[in-house]
């Protein structure tokens, strides 16, 4: 059977590799006999202070990535989501339907706010409900997600299930199961395989960016941290070395391999052995990418046009469910 699918990126500007492998690449997998929405969550965005011009550049480059990517969009729903009203009206609906406790158990808020979570914006601490309303909205019924993204998952589902009790109306409000990806870890910086691969990292040696060339590609790889010892002989020996493990499960996720064929492969061989098939995978894989991502953004009234098309198609989708959602409520339904 069909699922229906929604994701979303926030546009954070310079995808790097661990957005193409974590999300970008599976949604790509996911068009393929599915009904799938991707949003560009500008909302999102802004529970941080952002520059408005590079929010609006950005923005625009994560649709030209998405298209450079190879998601099709006559077959997917692409919109931004600041564009489609009902994201934040649903949003306030389910912050009335969520509870403060369960808001209180989120650990991204306490990474992302850090020691000063005072000072942190009230965006930030209830953007899980708002992440609980794009998806709900649409009456997804699958949703990709990271480890990262679990929680918030499950407390979409708590909410959904509240909200049909609470007005009496099971099955309304769907919940959605998740797809997890098999045989994928999460991709970490090339300076620390124990911190994950950000845009935040002040080193640009930390990240391959989806518009970097072929020789910073190969430079970056050549300079990525790894240890002194031989090369891992199992799966246990690996798990305790980080920076190794990085580099293999990156290499697996591109060509598609398990741990163990990889550590067969390489095993006995010296760490820059590994290095240059890795550079020589990625290079194959994303050269392209940047290449059509530059291309994309020099017509930008194209990329405007995607989002135009999308945004309506998304709009007359999220409007119907939600004048329903107002009769469940209780609302005047004027409109």
């Amino acid at each position: 059977m069909k699922k229906k699918i929604f994701s979303g990126v926030q546009p954070s500007g310079n995808l790097h590799l661990g957005n193409y492998l974590g999300a970008i690449k599976n949604f790509v997998n996911l068009q393929n006999g599915n009904d799938c929405i991707y949003c560009v969550v500008d909302l999102h965005a802004i529970t941080s202070k952002q520059d408005p011009k590079l929010l609006n550049l950005n923005s625009i480059e994560t649709v030209a990535t998405f298209l450079a990517s190879g998601l099709d969009s006559k077959k997917n729903i692409i919109f931004n989501q600041s564009s489609v009203s009902a994201h934040a009206e649903f949003a306030w609906i389910l912050n009335c339907v969520s509870r403060v406790g369960w808001i209180n158990r989120m650990t991204q808020f306490k990474e992302k706010a850090g020691t000063n979570k005072e000072n942190a914006s009230v965006g930030l601490y209830v953007y899980p409900v708002l992440m609980a309303a794009d998806i709900l909205l649409y009456d997804a019924s699958h949703v990709p997600v990271g480890n990262d993204q679990k929680q918030h998952l499950e407390l979409t589902r708590d909410i959904a299930q509240k909200f049909n009790n609470d007005f009496s109306c099971e099955g309304f409000i769907k919940v959605p199961e998740p797809i997890i990806q098999k045989e994928f870890s999460r991709i970490m910086s090339l300076k620390d395989g124990q911190k994950k691969m950000s845009k935040s990292d002040l080193s640009e040696q930390s990240r391959i960016n989806l518009n970097d060339d072929k020789d910073t590609i190969i430079n970056k790889i050549k300079k990525a941290k790894t240890d002194s010892s031989a090369f891992p002989a199992n799966k246990e020996d690996l798990d305790k070395r980080p920076e190794a493990k990085n580099l293999i499960n990156i290499y697996c996720s591109i060509s598609e391999k398990t741990i163990e064929n990889a550590i067969s492969e390489f095993q006995g061989k010296n760490f820059s052995f590994l290095k240059d098939r890795l550079s020589d995978l990625i290079v194959e894989k994303i050269c392209p990418i940047g290449n059509e991502i530059r291309k994309l953004l020099k017509d930008k009234e194209y990329l405007l046009n995607v989002l135009k098309e999308g945004n309506q198609r998304a709009n007359a989708i999220a409007q119907i469910k939600l004048r329903k959602i107002y009769d469940k409520i209780g609302f005047l339904n004027l409109i």
